[in-house]
């Protein structure tokens, strides 16, 4: 039998006016209905809503549809049940939940059709805006500090845009997400997330010292939100030759007093380990305000939510119809935090079809086509190498989604997983996956294929990570399978990745910025197998404490 829902009503004030609610009243479903169209008095403010005080037990998450703001700000809870009720700041400063988990909101907003049009004419900084105000308490954060605060996180982007679509020939749309300060996508939500810890730190007067493991992209993206930083550390473990000349440069020419690069003897899932170890920890986490500015990070996913609200605008002609058109996003597909972000957008109401394209390590795909959600060998390197991961952690985070917050399960299912490193998911829970999601796999031969083609279909160079998305646009084109509009997430420029671009036959282009990093100075720690990595990690994070402690009785 299921606990009884915690229901609450009202409606978000920002949400009434854009969707013209005077009444400012909900719609209220009852398990089983769906939302209905109305066409005939003012539009409805919807949401999707449910929780309970037992979250060891199946919930109605898909069914119970209230509103957001009504009693009480967001909360949050982990994955597995161990954690609930926290609110934004918390699962802010967290790594892991304490119970191993990942932290999710509690409620998903459900966003009716003239909402959706009311905010197809917004700009990429203006839905960071909305969602955010959506998921953020206004008393933890007042309206007008959240709009200030993305406001300042994107004053180092490149585009006027923040975000740019280049509309190709044969239907070819590339959202170019990386005209942050690295050259990729992860700019966008660690630039804001930055904004986000310093705000409550400078309120908090604290320090913390930040956890990043990395295939490539998301250390340098990490260490441009934070460096320099008095009250934050950053420690960034790098797997040694793994990543492009270029990344490795973009983290370990920055000298800064905050920043710690260790370059480590192993792949992106073995560096993953001590991390997970040193969180699990959890009196020493907590004494040293250990956090992670990975994708474990709920911050980052819910930035990256407007990435597919832009995309979805971006390639609709018109929002006019009942019911709206769909669109195909394509998501290169690493250790799974733009893919879960669309898969929320999807829930909140955008009507969109998710494509996970991976590389070689295809977990992923394995996972929706046959519920095998197993490690198979070692990582394999690839062009496509920020994708190079096998344990794509934020899959639980969509498997609790789909099981309707049964955190129970989902606890039972990642245990079983932690220690075989093997998951044959449930039938129902397959069902479910491959009803949502739809997936392909990418050999470098694919990439290296749809670089030249694109470059000699538009004079466009890709990276090999949006390559991948372009190949499955290609694949689709090719068989004329349908005419849904479609959008390739392009997570990185191709400057970062020029031996890709030269293995492609193509001529690389190099940026000033980038070239001037193989002139500059380099620092970073070696580790090598033989070592104690988490012994080594833990030394150095008490070794910054000493340093702090030495400096504040100066």
């Amino acid at each position: 039998m299921q606990p009884p829902l915690r229901q609450r009503n009202g409606t978000h004030p920002a949400l009434c006016k854009l969707s013209g609610c005077s009444k400012g009243k909900p719609q209220v479903m009852k398990p089983g209905e769906e939302m209905q169209q109305n066409t005939t008095g003012p539009p409805l403010c919807s949401w999707n809503l449910a929780s309970t005080t037992d979250f060891s037990r199946p919930t109605s998450l898909r069914e119970s549809f209230i509103s957001v703001f009504a009693g009480g700000a967001m909360k949050y809870s982990s994955t597995r049940g161990g954690a609930e009720g926290t609110d934004f700041e918390g699962v802010l400063f967290s790594g892991y939940a304490p119970d191993g988990g990942l932290f999710m909101p509690e409620e998903i907003p459900l966003l009716d059709s003239n909402t959706l049009r009311a905010w197809s004419t917004f700009s990429y900084p203006q839905l960071v805006k909305e969602l955010c105000s959506l998921f953020i308490s206004p008393e933890l954060i007042p309206r007008q500090d959240l709009n200030d605060l993305i406001d300042r996180a994107f004053t180092r982007v490149r585009h006027k845009d923040v975000v740019h679509l280049s509309r190709l020939r044969n239907g070819l749309n590339v959202l170019e997400l990386w005209h942050g300060v690295t050259y990729a996508f992860k700019d966008l939500s660690m630039s804001c997330t930055g904004q986000f810890l310093q705000y409550f730190l400078k309120k908090r007067k604290k320090h913390i010292t930040i956890l990043v493991g990395t295939a490539g992209d998301t250390g340098s993206s990490a260490i441009e939100s934070v460096r320099g930083e008095k009250n934050m550390d950053i420690i960034v473990l790098l797997p040694k030759g793994l990543c492009s000349q270029m990344q490795e440069l973009q983290m370990t020419t920055v000298i800064e007093e905050n920043v710690h690069v260790f370059a480590a003897d192993g792949n992106s899932d073995e560096i993953d380990e001590p991390i997970k170890e040193l969180f699990a920890n959890t009196d020493f986490a907590r004494k040293h305000n250990l956090m992670s500015l990975n994708s474990i990070n709920w911050s980052r996913i819910m930035v990256q939510i407007a990435h597919h609200f832009y995309a979805y605008f971006q390639c609709t002609t018109s929002l006019d119809i009942t019911p709206l058109p769909t669109v195909e996003i394509i998501v290169p597909t690493g250790g799974g935090g733009n893919l879960t972000a669309g898969y929320i957008a999807k829930k909140m109401g955008l009507p969109i079809q998710l494509i996970a394209v991976v590389n070689s390590n295809d977990i992923i795909h394995r996972a929706v086509q046959h519920g095998d959600f197993s490690l198979l060998g070692n990582v394999q390197s690839t062009l496509a190498s920020a994708m190079d991961i096998q344990d794509p952690y934020n899959m639980e985070r969509i498997f609790w989604l789909l099981s309707d917050a049964d955190s129970g399960l989902i606890k039972t299912l990642m245990e079983q997983f932690c220690m075989s490193k093997s998951l044959k998911l449930p039938e129902e829970l397959h069902r479910k996956l491959s009803e949502v999601l739809s997936s392909c796999s990418v050999s470098d031969e694919d990439i290296i294929q749809a670089m030249r083609r694109c470059w000699e279909d538009n004079h466009y160079l890709l990276c090999p990570h949006s390559a991948v998305a372009v190949h499955y646009h290609y694949k689709q084109l090719d068989s004329q399978l349908n005419n849904t509009p479609r959008c390739c997430l392009a997570s990185a420029s191709a400057a970062k990745f020029q031996d890709a671009v030269l293995k492609a036959r193509l001529v690389p282009e190099e940026p000033p910025e980038l070239k001037a990093l193989q002139e500059m100075e380099t620092r970073s720690i070696a580790l090598t197998r033989e070592e104690d990595w988490a012994k080594i990690i833990k030394d150095k994070i008490e070794a910054i404490a000493k340093r702090r402690s030495l400096q504040e009785s100066i």
